[in-house]
């Protein structure tokens, strides 16, 4: 199963107009959040529009420059996991939206137990799908903000920006892929145990990637992982 792994577009409709090639190549579209431009919420619904038409199998998160009622309109194009739990093709996806809390300036800006609290329906079901060890291989999360320590959450100076229980969480299930945006200057493929966590950078900026997994036997393995630019 090929993804086409986006985040970050924050109005920027013709940068997806770009992608029509990959869009048609991809079994499904991964989106990061941030569909809106910083202060200009009315910019998030012509991407929303625009992505829709692109794909008919797109699994979302809102991110912090959306509005948290814009999460309403993403439920309703059918595209959201955030808080939700969906099955498709052997896998099982998740996700969770908003940023952790810093400026204040952006309007979905969350505390990081807020943000764990849109996996309630992964935790909830888990004794059902997990291994004899306790992890989930057959699990993508979407998360926007990233977790700490990997090659997805540097900011400029080298400071590592990224949720401690978000990566604790990741560690306690090992899903086969976690998906996430926000740090723009962090564009990056990091390994947390034996998760694959893809930052494919803002696609403002022209910036994407593509992650191909595969079913062997029982067991799914991320076959490979490349960040792109347009």
């Amino acid at each position: 199963m090929k993804f086409l792994v986006i985040s970050d577009i924050h109005g920027n409709v013709e940068n997806v107009e770009k992608l029509d090639s990959e869009f048609k190549s991809a079994d499904a579209v991964l989106f990061g959040g941030d569909f809106a431009k910083f202060g200009s919420p009315e910019t998030g619904k012509p991407v929303l529009e625009k992505l829709v038409s692109k794909h008919d199998t797109i699994f979302s998160v809102i991110g912090n420059c959306d509005e948290p009622e814009f999460l309403d309109e993403v439920d309703g194009a059918d595209i959201s996991v955030e808080g939700n739990l969906t099955f498709h093709e052997g896998l099982a996806f998740a996700g969770a939206g908003g940023g952790t809390k810093f400026s204040g300036d952006t309007p979905f800006e969350r505390d990081e137990d807020e943000i764990l609290s849109d996996f309630s329906l992964v935790d909830a079901s888990a004794e059902n799908c997990v291994d004899e060890n306790g992890k989930w291989k057959s699990l993508v999360l979407i998360m926007h903000n990233p977790p700490k320590d990997t090659d997805c959450d540097m900011i400029p100076g080298g400071v590592h920006v990224g949720s401690q229980k978000l990566r604790d969480y990741i560690e306690k299930y090992e899903p086969l892929l976690v998906v996430t945006g926000h740090i723009h200057e962090s564009a990056g493929i990091s390994k947390v145990g034996g998760t694959t966590v893809v930052n494919p950078g803002a696609l403002m900026e022209g910036k994407y990637a593509l992650v191909t997994v595969e079913k062997e036997g029982e067991a799914w393995t991320v076959k490979s992982a490349e960040l792109k630019s347009l």
